[in-house]
């Protein structure tokens, strides 16, 4: 496969993942509310879920093909570009005002994420084993604490009730709301197919790893919701969407998308990753930290840019590494 073929096959991909991920939301969200389901419910698990579905796929199917290092490598990249980048790009379009449970319980927990993933994909450094793997156990250990994170994620829009003032569903009749859902699932089958077929192809093409292609192009592709979602709201001054979208899709993507790709298939692990977990690990203590430096709970427009160079360099640093 020529290297110009296998952009445009992976563009194609991630237009298809992520217009197939809005097809989905639409057609779910339409019927759940056409049969009496909680707004509640759409808001925490139908576009929760729609947002973090690119992912999803790519993983699913990278592992099922045995691409490992890509499976890995996307989930960690794309929380790595939900800090710096979408954080950073969302901060200089207008300074983020966190909300204080944000700051003490919603940004620890995607740190903790973090250090999980560390723990679990470190066999060989914490128990001497002679190589690394996130088992089934390990799979297990990720849901059980998502469905933690479910419970919190409940608990809070019930208290706030968000969901239900900021629903705005199109109700839609049974036949096209289910065309969506099965369009949706086929798009993102096949979106997701394109992606993997391609960042393979261009690993090979360019005389680098599969795990650096997923660390970059493929991750940042399938962060593309969260990107465009953040800066519309940034840029309409909803600044808890912004925050909250990224800071919940970190935790969504380690516990219950890593969680679920390593209960299909384990996943064999790389020292190297090491490397890209610690820069999350960094991400997400210096999103806690700049909480209280300036203007106290606030992403200010000149952190935000630190936040985007931090991600360039981090990008230069993994290309110029191989």
């Amino acid at each position: 496969m020529s290297l110009l073929l296998s952009l445009l096959i992976l563009t194609l991909g991630l237009a298809a993942l992520i217009k197939s991920a809005d097809f989905l939301v639409e057609g779910a969200a339409s019927l759940a509310k056409r049969f009496g389901i909680r707004e509640i419910v759409i808001g925490l698990i139908i576009v929760s879920f729609g947002t973090s579905a690119p992912e999803l796929v790519v993983n699913i199917l990278s592992a099922l093909s045995g691409s490992y290092d890509l499976a890995i490598g996307n989930v960690v990249g794309s929380n790595i570009a939900n800090t710096f980048l979408i954080l950073g790009v969302s901060a200089a379009i207008f300074p983020l005002i966190v909300k204080k449970g944000t700051v003490w319980k919603e940004i620890p927990l995607s740190l903790l994420a973090a250090v999980v993933l560390f723990v679990l994909v470190n066999d060989t450094l914490l128990e001497g084993e002679p190589s690394s793997i996130l088992s089934r156990a390990d799979g297990l250990i990720m849901l059980f604490f998502f469905i933690i994170f479910l419970y919190y994620s409940y608990g809070i829009s019930r208290t706030t009730g968000d969901a239900e003032e900021n629903d705005n569903t199109i109700v839609r009749s049974v036949g096209s709301s289910v065309s969506r859902v099965v369009g949706g699932i086929a798009g993102l089958v096949i979106g997701g197919q394109l992606i993997v077929t391609s960042a393979v192809a261009l690993a090979q093409s360019f005389g680098v790893t599969e795990g650096l292609i997923g660390l970059t192009v493929v991750a940042l592709g399938t962060s593309l919701p969260e990107l465009a979602t953040s800066a519309v709201a940034a840029y309409r001054k909803k600044v808890d969407i912004a925050v909250g979208n990224v800071v919940g899709s970190n935790i969504f993507n380690i516990f219950f998308i890593l969680g679920i790709t390593s209960v299909i298939r384990p996943l064999p692990v790389g020292p190297d990753i090491n490397i890209d977990v610690g820069v999350t690990i960094v991400a997400s203590l210096l999103l806690f930290l700049v909480m209280f430096v300036g203007k106290k709970h606030m992403l200010q427009r000149n952190q935000g840019i630190v936040f985007v160079v931090l991600y360039l360099a981090y990008i230069a640093f993994r290309i110029w590494q191989g």
